[in-house]
């Protein structure tokens, strides 16, 4: 049974996912998106050579598969996704996430208040726990405090109402494409790490709240690649030095900009 798509634009999403040769997964969430009518177009990057995913029916004409000549990081290739975009919404998701029920229905009534520039749904392990996705900006003092066992620095959330959260981890992030465009999308200098954490402290800084709507899940089977590969831990340590340096002592107060939302 074919499903019907939106046309590009009002209430229409452009989903942007990287692979680095996850193909089991990225054939896994597209079957997922294959069944969502807000999905006008998936921008999925190949960013190392690897045969192109198995692609349902349902998706193939809404599908545009990129492929890179030279690996790069995650804010180089999602803001080349976007310039893609003609919708009014831009998705980053990773694909070792997995739907379930859609949750752009409610992520997108939530972005139609224009003081909100992006909206991230809870996350949940395989066995279903809530992951400590929507956090607190991170300072040193709560740095060494994770480090001791002292506190994970995420916010904590109450019921099923969307609420402000300082930011949310860029597994996906739900967008309005005007405040992408507007912000300048991720900073092209981090490379994996923190580029979520900065474009959050970006909007709030803007004006623009970050929501996370516990009302709705997606699965994430994480990778942890950092707390495997030497690479990948440097990759992560320059990127929280690149952070600080940039917001340090400048973090913008949430509940400057929540218009009243709890905070």
């Amino acid at each position: 049974m074919s499903v019907p798509t939106p046309e590009t634009g009002q209430g229409a999403v452009t989903v942007s996912i990287v692979s680095h040769r996850h193909g089991a997964m990225v054939s896994e969430v597209l079957n997922d998106l294959a069944a969502v009518p807000q999905v006008a177009r998936v921008i999925l990057t190949l960013n190392v050579p690897e045969p192109v995913p198995e692609v349902p029916s349902a998706l193939r004409e809404r599908l545009l598969v990129v492929n890179n000549d030279v690996p790069a990081g995650f804010a180089r290739n999602h803001n080349a996704a976007f310039r893609h975009c003609d919708t009014d919404y831009f998705c980053v998701l990773n694909p070792d996430v997995r739907l379930g029920r859609s949750p752009f229905d409610a992520l997108i009534a939530s972005l139609r208040d224009a003081r909100v520039g992006m909206a991230a749904p809870a996350v949940r392990g395989p066995e279903g726990g809530v992951e400590d996705s929507a956090r607190f900006f991170p300072t040193v003092p709560s740095l060494m405090a994770k480090l001791l066992g002292r506190g994970d620095g995420r916010v904590p959330v109450e019921g099923a109402d969307p609420q402000p959260v300082d930011w949310a981890a860029g597994m996906f992030h739900l967008y309005r494409s005007e405040v992408f465009r507007r912000v300048g999308g991720f900073d092209e200098g981090f490379h994996l790490y923190y580029e979520d954490v900065d474009l959050c402290a970006r909007l709030w800084k803007a004006g623009f709240s970050v929501l996370l709507h516990p009302g709705v899940s997606v699965v994430h089977h994480a990778q942890r690649d950092s707390r495997r590969k030497p690479r990948y831990f440097l990759w992560h340590v320059t990127s929280m030095l690149r952070y600080f340096a940039k917001h340090m002592g400048r973090l913008p107060r949430r509940g400057a900009h929540d218009s009243g939302r709890r905070a």
